[in-house]
């Protein structure tokens, strides 16, 4: 039985004073939340003040991305070792906005979860397909070659350490949402492409994310699906009511 996962992308929002009020006010909200997995994605600048905000409680705490090296001369990067030290226990890679506005490829991807790997934090790697690619009917192919490539030269060891994040571009900030059937139907791509690549222990174990305009009245018909084992929450984890609302599914 694999056990959810609900995560919330915080982006480029909340200073430091805003993130910890958010915790102070999750906390009891989440705290009986047995059923899964609570995870937390803040911007850089917060990550150490969440950590300490939600230490003793059932939430998680996640950076939005991680270099691919561990020190040096790359001004702007920061270290999954740096990550762990502030208090993350996951790193989320390879999101769509990080492809599209910072060109982040599948190779990149590749590089950045075997950082995250060799410095103890779980990965949550984002894959999906733009409105184009879907309309051209090109969704199987896209998930397959980000799949090829973003989890090359990984033992089924490492991969079983990962958690996988759909998100259909289309469905991101649009208020579109795929529906469960679509979601769940991608979501079973990807476990075919686990067995064919891993093999089928690893596959039943994996986590697959939906992201994509979940909020609280869409996340049961989600949860429903078999093949749907949590959500990545984006504008609706900003607010602790809607994001308690949509941990809290049962």
């Amino acid at each position: 039985m694999r056990h959810p996962v609900i995560a919330g992308n915080w982006k480029m929002y909340k200073t430091i004073a805003e993130a910890v009020r958010f915790i102070d006010v999750l906390k009891p909200k989440v705290a009986s939340a047995n059923h899964c997995e609570v995870v937390v994605a803040p911007p850089f600048t917060a990550l150490k003040a969440v950590a300490e905000a939600a230490r003793s409680s059932n939430i998680q705490v996640a950076a939005q991305d991680v270099s691919w090296e561990k020190e040096g001369a790359f001004t702007g990067d920061v270290s999954a070792s740096m990550l762990r030290e502030a208090g993350c226990t996951h790193v989320i890679i390879g999101h769509s906005e990080r492809r599209q506005y910072h060109h982040e490829t599948d190779e990149r991807v590749n590089r950045k979860l075997k950082a995250a790997l060799a410095g103890d934090l779980t990965p949550i790697v984002c894959v999906g397909e733009t409105l184009e690619e879907r309309e051209a009917g090109r969704t199987q192919a896209v998930l397959e070659r980000q799949f090829t490539e973003g989890f090359a030269a990984l033992t089924a060891q490492d991969f079983s350490r990962i958690i996988i994040a759909y998100e259909p571009v289309w469905a991101i900030g649009t208020g579109r949402t795929a529906t469960p059937e679509i979601a769940a139907e991608s979501h079973r791509a990807l476990r075919s492409l686990i067995v064919k690549q891993f093999g089928g222990e690893v596959a039943e174990q994996t986590r697959i994310l939906y992201g994509g305009s979940v909020k609280p009245d869409n996340i049961q018909g989600l949860m429903a699906q078999e093949e749907i084992d949590g959500a990545l929450v984006g504008g609706a984890s900003l607010k602790a009511d809607s994001f308690s609302a949509i941990v809290n599914y049962l």
